[in-house]
């Protein structure tokens, strides 16, 4: 027989105090608040879309009755020979997404710290609270990244600091030797992760090296994703590399099949066709300079781009054209962008790099709704 429960005994199963204190992760937009469809430049999806080659690749995936590969053989293959990468150094997840909250959970746990850049991708507080740990929030210079914010932020009780590089949601960007200085100040047993969704975007020339020193280092992760310059951000698609110890703790607990028959089949097309990934960064290089010539020349209503690496600008409103304002302007408009007051950004507005006509539509809109508030 079930045992009476006592008065102290709770009426339905209790979270862990660490999971009910997570405040869900909340996507871009799409709709207006009566439901209308916008253009939606909210979520740093690529404005060109998916390279046919991809697109061709999902019609025609495979049995789907049967189980994917386990362990995406043929798109590690690619790409490691894409990157250099020898396949066995690389784990592939359910977008990057997955991989950071796998690095979070594999190396911290209660009683431990993880540390970020304020301002930094939202899912890091989300992973650190996952597994029990306490997020640690670094302070910025000027919304980016401070490499010795981040050192002084470490304690004894630091298992894993998050950088993403370039930023999300500020766009900014370290170069290799701050990369190395953040590294080589940082405890042997500090799990580093270096989050490089928008890494495509970058310019070579200015690679930060990251790459290379999870080749060489023991307590280095880099991620990567499929979502933003490979347009497959319906698909779920993300990669990371390390060295072998972090990619079999990773293996030993992601999804045993996190990747679809479908997801492996466009993504590994995708690979194929660099000429879609270099038209895409070619188009964002072009559109975003245009773009931040336009807001700039608004500086004296208090508007200014701040310099981004990503397929993003993040916009500071400081004169009597507030963000709010202008994120409902540019929904009486057509667009949908991202506010962020849930991410102490309320005098931000981050707007994704879309067709050149929208871009240049945007920019008339604000200047002419900063003159109107003038």
């Amino acid at each position: 027989m079930t045992e009476p429960a006592n008065a102290a005994t709770p009426d339905r199963p209790q979270p862990k105090p660490w999971v009910a204190a997570i405040h869900a992760y909340v996507p871009g937009k799409s709709t207006g608040a009566d439901g209308q469809a916008l253009i939606k430049l909210s979520a740093n999806e690529n404005p060109l879309g998916t390279s046919a080659a991809a697109q061709a690749a999902r019609h025609d995936a495979g049995d789907q009755s049967r189980y994917p590969d386990p362990d995406s053989v043929a798109l590690r293959q690619a790409l490691g020979a894409l990157h250099g990468i020898a396949p066995q150094r690389l784990v592939m997840g359910t977008g990057s997404d997955e991989l950071l909250n796998l690095a979070a959970q594999a190396y911290a746990g209660p009683g431990d710290e993880v540390v970020y850049v304020c301002y930094g991708f939202s899912v890091y507080d989300i992973a650190a609270r996952r597994c029990g740990a306490m997020p640690i929030v670094a302070p910025d210079t000027d919304y980016g990244t401070d490499v010795d914010a981040l050192l002084a932020a470490v304690t004894p009780a630091t298992r894993v600091v998050f950088l993403a590089n370039p930023n999300n949601p500020t766009g900014s960007y370290i170069g290799r030797d701050a990369i190395a200085r953040l590294h080589a100040g940082l405890r042997p047993d500090i799990l580093l992760v270096i989050d490089q969704a928008y890494a495509e975007y970058v310019d070579a020339a200015v690679d930060d090296g990251a790459l290379a020193l999870a080749a060489s280092a023991t307590n280095v992760l880099v991620t990567r994703t499929f979502s933003k310059i490979y347009g497959l951000a319906g698909e779920r698609v993300g990669w990371a590399t390390g060295d072998a110890a972090l990619v079999d703790m990773l293996n030993r607990i992601r999804g045993p099949f996190n990747l679809s028959l479908s997801a492996q089949a466009t993504a590994l097309a995708a690979v194929g066709d660099q000429e879609f990934v270099a038209a895409s960064r070619d188009h964002n290089t072009r559109e975003r300079a245009r773009f931040v010539a336009s807001l700039t020349a608004l500086g004296n209503h208090g508007v200014r781009p701040l310099p981004s690496e990503a397929n993003f600008v993040l916009i500071e409103f400081t004169g009597a054209l507030t963000a709010q304002s202008a994120y409902l302007g540019l929904m009486d408009h057509g667009y949908i962008t991202r506010w962020l007051p849930g991410q102490d950004l309320p005098q931000c507005l981050r707007i994704t790099i879309g067709t050149a006509a929208q871009m240049d539509e945007i920019a008339d809109a604000l200047a002419q709704m900063a003159g109107s508030a003038a």
